[in-house]
């Protein structure tokens, strides 16, 4: 890694600002895998929202799966990967939900029509047709006419506070580097990984 750096929040910065000016959509892009408390996994892509030096956060609705296991197995991991870079970074962590402010400050910066669809959509429950789903959005639109829509009891924000964040670059002949951030007291170790 061409860094010396021992933050890796910075190093994750470093990272997103490339992946950011290099990467045509979604840079923020992420796999986000959580649990059943029985172990079953689930994964799915996810776009970060915020940073800060607790966490890595994003926004869902608690109703879906991933807000059923995350409150019943709160632990995650987040994966980016940026293929033009020939990066990846690898997150593990603790979730706790987000402030009400942060969820409202977040909500209210989202376009009218996803706000509405916060309201609409009963997420990861079948439907029957899009004519349902448009119903719904059309619904919540009379329910809330105007700029005004608040936030829905059952939409929020996430944080994962990481426990180990891994730096993985391509390297020729799967001679890859790897560099693990895991936590120790109030700092990071550090260590290098075997491709």
């Amino acid at each position: 890694m061409q860094t010396t750096t021992e933050d890796p929040f910075a190093l994750f910065e470093e990272w997103m600002a490339e992946a950011t000016a290099a990467e045509v959509n979604d840079p923020n892009a992420m796999s986000v895998a959580t649990a059943t408390p029985e172990g079953a996994p689930a994964v799915r892509i996810l776009l970060l929202k915020g940073l800060d030096p607790r966490g890595f956060v994003f926004f869902s609705h608690d109703n879906g799966r991933k807000g059923h296991e995350m409150a019943a197995n709160p632990r995650a991991a987040l994966c980016f990967h940026w293929k033009s870079l020939r990066r990846q970074i690898r997150i593990e962590g603790a979730i706790e939900r987000v402030s009400d402010a942060e969820a409202d400050a977040y909500y209210a910066s989202r376009p009218r029509l996803s706000r509405i669809g916060a309201w609409a959509s009963r997420q990861t429950t079948p439907l029957g047709s899009r004519a349902e789903l448009e119903a719904g959005v059309a619904a919540a639109d009379a329910r809330f006419p105007g700029e005004e829509v608040p936030r829905p009891p059952h939409w929020g924000g996430f944080r994962c506070i990481p426990s180990r964040i891994e730096f993985w670059r391509d390297m020729p002949f799967r001679l890859h580097e790897r560099r693990v951030f895991f936590r120790a007291g109030t700092g990071w170790a550090i260590e290098m990984l075997y491709p």
